[in-house]
């Protein structure tokens, strides 16, 4: 950061150097301790059935000062509304394809849904929740690495995190005017409610889980706790006449909004996948006639897709008549000949991803892998080079981590959570995540990465 903004951290650097490690190390096995009795865990597919795990947390924060903050808010939401206005024109008349800009073929994408052609999603929002995540490469140079649209998971690390910080260090909120995150419950909750169908006016909200054994379930009941709302799996739901109930002591009770964590290919036997257990069926039938609201709208994978992520600068200037505020990294698509050779000769350079993976599953960071992997990755994208893309390895910004060693720098990246309701707003806050292993720039907790409370302030100036 520039000196001003380095002169804000210098109250923090200076309680850091003067603080004990032996503390440090106490303070981060409390946390520990609690957040292993309130049952703040994850599950990771694959692993032994019922294996959870903690997200290491990091007791040292990260600072982003106020004028910072407001780039990263004013960018992710000028890039939602754009993914928005896209995934509306995309199931609509497709103006976008019409101008050449996104290719037709994009409606051959997996996560393309034809059931949605043409369904007027409530106020044109696919995308009620989205989660961004940002880099920052260097002073005031910060890049989105992908766009979360499905179901984005995470927002309960922010509020769990800042939490704890505010119980184990309650001295360093009086060092700082740490902008809250607390009310975000509240304003998810309102902008849930603002997007119930037309002429709604005392909308029902409740939360679709698809139950326990779901790496995210802790978030679900946490987030329908935070809003005072019924957690739901699909079992307590049913569809009639087009309107959707929920079963009751006292009866049925309709839904008007449903905040589901459920993935389109589960969500109805009837429309996608007919063994599913753990959606409703006629859910789909029931939202294109109107009966209810779905967050995030079906088929709004096509625009969180690594491939379709490389046009939305271009969304941004095409719907909105606007330059992009944050960056793409540059991306190669491995579908194109050229792009696909390049890449094949410089894979010890760069980073492969699959264009649908997520979880820091099925990529190739180049300059850190053996040879014999990128051999292996060589020959998968040979086999199938529409599912990657390559981008060049970013110089991601560190930040002070407590680590077994002591306090050393670690990478990080940061995803807000932006709302669309009635307005497109965000908390001032994300869930900053942490590689935990030196020279790593895999942050995913599935890979062994951590979580860090991220604090706003709400002045750029030194407390």
């Amino acid at each position: 950061p520039d000196g001003s903004v380095r002169a804000l951290y210098q109250p923090f650097a200076d309680w850091l150097d003067g603080i004990d490690q032996a503390q440090l190390m106490q303070k981060s096995r409390e946390a520990e301790m609690l957040f292993r009795r309130v049952g703040i865990t994850f599950n990771v597919y694959g692993d032994e059935a019922g294996a959870e795990r903690l997200i290491p947390f990091d007791v040292v924060p990260r600072i982003l000062a106020a004028s910072e903050w407001r780039q990263l808010a004013d960018g992710a939401i000028q890039r939602v509304r754009a993914l928005n206005a896209f995934l509306n024109d995309l199931y609509h008349d497709r103006e976008i394809v019409k101008a050449g800009i996104v290719p037709a073929a994009m409606l051959e994408n997996e996560m393309y849904r034809p059931e949605m052609q043409g369904v007027a999603a409530p106020g044109g929002i696919y995308a009620h929740i989205a989660g961004i995540d940002i880099v920052r490469t260097g002073e005031n140079q910060f890049y989105v690495l992908e766009d979360n649209l499905r179901t984005p998971s995470g927002v309960s690390y922010m509020l769990e995190n800042r939490k704890m910080m505010m119980r184990l260090f309650p001295e360093l909120f009086r060092r700082y005017a740490v902008a809250p995150v607390e009310h975000y419950p509240q304003v998810l909750l309102n902008n849930l409610r603002a997007v119930a169908q037309p002429g709604v006016q005392d909308p029902t909200v409740v939360l679709l889980t698809p139950g326990a054994y779901n790496s995210a379930y802790f978030e679900h009941a946490f987030l329908a706790q935070q809003m005072g709302i019924e957690l739901v799996e699909g079992q307590d739901l049913f569809v009639e006449d087009d309107l959707v109930y929920m079963r009751t002591t006292d009866g049925p009770k309709q839904v008007d909004v449903i905040y589901r964590r459920i993935d389109d290919d589960f969500i109805d036997p009837k429309a996608f996948r007919p063994d599913s257990l753990l959606g409703v069926p006629g859910i789909v039938e029931a939202y294109r006639n109107g009966g209810v609201t779905l967050a995030n709208a079906i088929g709004t994978g096509v625009a969180d897709d690594k491939a379709t992520y490389t046009y939305v600068p271009d969304m941004v200037r095409f719907y909105l008549g606007e330059e992009p505020i944050l960056s793409n990294v540059p991306t190669y698509k491995l579908a194109e000949a050229d792009d696909r050779k390049y890449v094949l000769e410089h894979l010890d350079e760069l980073v492969v991803k699959e264009v649908q993976g997520s979880g820091g599953y099925g990529m190739l960071v180049g300059p850190t892998a053996s040879k014999q992997q990128i051999l292996e990755f060589r020959d998968r994208i040979l086999a199938d080079p529409d599912n990657y893309i390559a981008q060049p390895t970013l110089a991601l910004s560190t930040c002070p981590t407590l680590v077994e060693a002591g306090v050393a720098p670690r990478h990080v990246d940061l995803r807000p959570f932006v709302l669309s309701g009635k307005t497109v707003t965000l908390v001032p806050g994300g869930l900053c995540r942490v590689a935990m292993r030196e020279g790593s720039l895999v942050v995913n907790s599935s890979q062994g990465g951590g979580t860090k409370d991220t604090w706003v302030l709400n002045e750029d100036k030194p407390c």
